[in-house]
């Protein structure tokens, strides 16, 4: 009971805010109440999902949540969906211009600093974001907007001073400026510890030397949060988060990475040689990007987790419906026994999945550790993908084998989700870490 008591309470301190910001936000007020505004004209009929949509007895969502969700809903519909296509041929969206319709409309820092342009909510309402962002047509877009939105920014509002927040956070959360993040390099993905890019003070500037890769929005990006050596210390304390602008001398772009899925997300190879920035860039404490970092990786994998539950929801309802048109021996596919039993298996499995979400999130708003369940949802959530492309892809037939069909984009983006953010085996020592079963040293 006080577990539930206290959840109310701080869904109630959002909702209280999210008011008081449809009051002084003029767009976002006409976005989310149906009044008279661009988002209005939303070419893409509204898409009915498995997910609760009602806030009478969902475990987590107030009506608030809901009128988030429908705002934003309305945004994909006429800016995001009808181009998708197109952006995924071309290997890239324009981040900057769609950036800034969901910054202005106050989608880019949901649970950011009213101070620093943020809405002040807390991380549910990241959450719904996060999930209705699923409706998407792709992977690669919703991801670069968590890149932005949950791993690149959480350590500079958390810890960041006011004068770096003002720099860079700021207009991060307005849409005027398109971060990134610049952790994984050629050696080091999973392993963080095991970076190389070193930040040498010299005066009172860092002088850096190094690479990043697999850097979603690299390309784009205005600036990046650069996890790098700053001591030749022990590897969990020598590093530090520094706020690196991607136009300073010395910043090389070496190339655009082709990838097998998420193609309208430019992934970037970056080189740094001797770039100076200063050391008042630097996130917090010196020393503490490590820490910093792991902290930043809960709010990405819970993030992470909402996003590809609402796109599995969408594929197996899109699978329903065209399994009960095709037909095959003259009955349609639905029908056949094998097909309805594992359509049913695979949504009861992301009903649970969907479950572990809310728990984890439920319990991080009020000040819990949840690296072991956002490492429990992360690692099912990217099984669970895999079997749900796979399976669904199966009943499509060689319409499944095409590119024209969102199985097969699926198919291909979600792979992903076991290899980024953590790959599975790491989620899996994590949760045998805090399970104390792993073997003593």
């Amino acid at each position: 009971m006080r577990i539930i008591t206290q959840t109310a309470m701080a869904l109630h301190c959002g909702a209280v805010r999210l008011n008081a910001l449809i009051r002084t936000r003029p767009f976002f007020k006409c976005a989310s109440f149906g009044l008279r505004s661009f988002a209005d004209h939303a070419s893409s009929p509204k898409v009915a999902s498995n997910a609760p949509e009602t806030s009478g007895d969902h475990v987590l969502y107030t009506p608030e949540h809901f009128a988030l969700k429908d705002s934003l809903k309305k945004i994909i519909d006429q800016e995001i969906n009808p181009y998708v296509d197109q952006w995924e041929a071309e290997g890239k969206f324009p981040a900057h211009k769609i950036f800034k319709i969901l910054g202005n409309a106050g989608f880019l820092g949901v649970n950011k600093p009213v101070e620093y342009g943020g809405m002040g909510l807390d991380y549910s309402y990241s959450v719904a974001v996060s999930e209705e962002l699923g409706h998407i047509r792709c992977g690669g877009i919703p991801m670069a907007i968590g890149v932005q939105t949950d791993m690149a920014t959480p350590a500079l509002a958390r810890f960041g001073s006011a004068e770096l927040k003002k720099e860079f956070l700021l207009p991060s959360i307005l849409g005027d400026k398109v971060a990134c993040l610049g952790v994984s390099e050629v050696g080091a993905g999973s392993d963080v510890s095991n970076i190389k890019t070193k930040a040498v003070r010299k005066g009172d500037d860092y002088v850096i030397n190094g690479g990043k890769m697999w850097t979603t929005n690299g390309t784009q990006a205005d600036w990046m949060c650069l996890l790098a050596n700053t001591s030749d210390g022990p590897p969990h304390r020598n590093k530090s988060l520094i706020c690196l602008p991607m136009n300073l001398p010395g910043v090389h772009i070496a190339r655009k990475i082709d990838k097998l899925g998420m193609w309208s997300s430019d992934t970037a190879e970056v080189f740094f040689e001797d770039v100076r920035v200063p050391c008042k860039n630097v996130i917090g404490q010196e020393g503490m990007g490590f820490t910093y970092q792991m902290l930043q990786f809960q709010e990405e994998r819970l993030w992470a987790v909402a996003n590809i539950v609402t796109t599995m929801d969408v594929v197996i309802r899109e699978t329903i419906h065209y399994t009960r048109q095709r037909k095959i021996f003259s009955h349609p596919v639905l029908y056949h026994q094998a097909v309805h039993f594992r359509l049913a298996e695979l949504q009861t499995e992301v009903e649970l999945l969907r479950a572990l979400l809310y728990q984890a999130t439920a319990l991080y708003i009020k000040g819990n550790d949840v690296t072991k369940m956002a490492s429990m949802a992360k690692l099912k959530a990217g099984r669970l993908a895999r079997e749900v492309g796979d399976g669904c892809l199966q009943y499509w037939g060689g319409m499944g084998f095409t590119s024209d069909v969102l199985v097969s984009r699926f198919y291909r983006d979600s792979r992903l989700l076991s290899i980024g953010g953590g790959a599975d085996e790491v989620m899996l020592g994590i949760i045998c870490k805090y399970m104390d079963i792993l073997p003593k040293k």
